[in-house]
């Protein structure tokens, strides 16, 4: 669990607050002129006469103020106040200040020392991203922001040394201290200044011990997650502590939903910000399904087809498309799956994909003990939801839409042992039961179908057992039966005319598989869907990747069996014409399989 921000080179922040650490908490060093002291006991209070107790309430902008506050002042103190002001700066988002502004702000207050000072280049890059987005009132708080750093750094360092790393390793410890700061300057007994430095308060916090505290500066909206009814089930403290609580929350959504989140991000903040949920028709919406026939245009499959599977998927709420490899069915369940579910733009949140194979656990796939490394270098275990149950709690939090959960190469796992409990919860959506770790008492919501994929030429399918059939449906994929078959005669009548003949190749190896009872491992079309197809490309496929397949499905045949499924003597056997019916693209119904190794 961490709240630490991961993108737009937002790293860089971080590494210019932990140097500001080292230089300001853990010595006196500078953080723009290294090796020179100036965060010392005595400049910090040197900076009292100048600035801290005659604050300045009038009009204009805090740069003019505070260039009047420090007219005069050792350049000393000129530099202390620019690198605390580099520290305010590295929390405002880019899209509030830019980072060309913050700079330009830090070297205006360093050209009062009248040393040439700019802000080092390599601290440069951590202006730019920014990590909480602030209003307009930002500016305003900067002198009081300016006065709590000060203040802060000075009774800090009035700490023993062994008092000052605990803390810098104890996050809660330094919350207690960040929070206890009492103030003694004219500025912040001021009226209003005070409360002011709150935003700094939770700014410090984040930039110091980023994993534990959000990047979050408001009181306001650190409080309405805490107290939100949506969120309330995951909050197990008797502390008013908001920070253990959020800590609390987001290490539940972590496990129940996806790692990395922001509390800003739509599906999330729905939970905690009611003005983000629809109200009486207003508000966001789902998205209106596309509906099937674009699909059926995608993918060359009847719309009847498809119509068939979601009349399925209503009854059950679970089918396997079951085939030879290369037929499609992983890529109709994902695009089938994101239709359904409302669109590509939501297929991140509603549509799930995990593949079983034989090291695949129920600990994997619905909840199991995971180890965490602390700080300390010590591992301790944490109880950590799966797929399924992550899957389950964002259909949860979403009953209006339909979720799908896809299930990859469904038969390649020990399926007894991976879904545990869970058989029974296949068949009775409206019961539930405890969970083998938590011992929670948990039922599959009824807005989660699932769709997974089985490869029949694969052996392990013997070992689906007749108490998972009975729980889903089963949709055929056979290249040589409608809706696959002519798939690959149309593709190349549409997109390499050149090798059409390709097609009754296909369809003559599908002939002698079946009189070979070999028919399971019948070769379907997504070999050959490939872009810029031509006789070349075709017979370095049929080379490296059909006759292998072939010859591991027929082993132990002789050289004469074999020799029925050369390239030239296929080719010469027919007009190149093959099939009848649908057809898919190359990135349609064959799901871009040409190695075969795939459902």
């Amino acid at each position: 669990m961490s709240a630490r921000k991961t993108d737009n080179g937002v790293e860089q922040v971080y590494a210019a607050a932990q140097q500001w650490v080292r230089c300001a908490l853990e010595s006196d060093d500078s953080l723009f002129t290294p090796g020179e002291p100036i965060w010392t006991p005595e400049l910090l209070g040197e900076t009292y006469p100048w600035f801290l107790d005659q604050p300045d309430q009038g009009g204009g902008g805090y740069i003019e103020k505070l260039a009047g506050q420090l007219a005069g002042s050792p350049a000393e103190v000129c530099q202390l106040i620019a690198e605390a002001l580099y520290f305010v700066y590295l929390m405002p988002h880019q899209s509030s200040i830019k980072g060309s502004t913050k700079r330009a702000r830090v070297n205006r207050v360093l050209e009062w020392a009248g040393q040439g000072l700019e802000v080092p280049t390599p601290l440069v890059a951590g202006l730019a991203p920014g990590i909480a987005r602030i209003g307009r009132a930002f500016s305003s708080g900067i002198p009081a922001y300016l006065g709590f750093i000060i203040e802060f750094v000075e009774q800090w360092k009035q700490q023993t040394p062994s008092d000052i790393e605990g803390r810098l390793q104890d996050p809660w410890g330094f919350k207690e201290f960040v929070m206890g700061v009492n103030f003694r300057s004219e500025l912040l007994s001021a009226p209003g200044y005070a409360g002011k430095t709150n935003v700094q308060r939770h700014a410090m916090l984040h930039l110091v011990h980023p994993d534990t505290f959000e990047g979050i500066v408001s009181d306001n909206y650190k409080a309405r997650i805490a107290a939100s009814d949506k969120l309330a089930h995951y909050v197990t403290t008797s502390d008013d502590d908001v920070d253990r609580k959020i800590g609390q929350i987001r290490q539940a959504l972590e496990t129940k939903i996806r790692e990395n989140f922001q509390f800003w991000d739509d599906d999330i903040r729905v939970l905690w910000d009611p003005s983000k949920a629809p109200q009486n028709g207003d508000g966001p919406k789902s998205p209106e399904p596309t509906g099937l026939q674009p699909l059926a245009a995608k993918t060359y499959l009847p719309v009847d087809f498809l119509q068939g599977i979601e009349q399925l998927l209503a009854e059950k709420r679970q089918v396997i498309f079951q085939g030879p490899p290369g037929t499609g069915k992983t890529f109709v369940a994902r695009e089938l799956a994101r239709v359904l579910a409302g669109g590509d733009a939501n297929d991140d949140n509603r549509v799930t994909l995990v593949q079983f194979h034989p090291s695949y656990a129920y600990e994997d796939f619905v909840q199991g003990f995971r180890p965490k490394s602390s700080d300390a270098g010590q591992v301790s275990f944490y109880l950590r939801d799966g797929p399924l149950l992550r899957a389950a709690e964002r259909a949860r939090q979403d009953e209006a839409a339909k979720h799908y959960l896809i299930i990859d190469e469904i038969n390649r796992g020990n399926l007894a042992a991976v879904f545990g409990e869970l058989y029974f919860l296949l068949e009775y959506r409206d019961e539930r039961i405890n969970l083998q770790y938590s011992e929670d008492a948990f039922s599959l919501p009824k807005n989660l179908f699932i769709i997974g994929t089985m490869n029949t030429a694969d052996r392990s399918i013997a070992l689906v057992d007749l108490a998972l059939r009975r729980r889903f449906y089963f949709v055929e994929f056979r290249p040589d039966e409608k809706p696959i078959q002519g798939v690959l005669s149309k593709w190349l009548q549409q997109n390499a005319p050149s090798v059409a003949w390709v097609a009754g190749a296909v369809d003559r190896v599908n002939q002698l598989l079946k009189g070979y009872d070999a028919s399971d491992a019948a070769l379907g079309p997504s070999y050959f869907m490939q872009d810029n197809l031509t006789e070349d490309k075709v017979a370095l496929i049929w080379k490296h990747s059909v006759l292998p397949y072939i010859e591991e499905r027929l082993y132990g045949s002789n050289d004469d069996v074999l020799a029925n499924f050369d390239l030239e003597r296929l080719k010469g056997q027919g007009s190149g014409q093959s099939g009848e019916g649908d057809t898919a693209d190359s990135r349609g119904a064959a799901g871009n399989e040409p190695d075969g190794s795939g459902v």
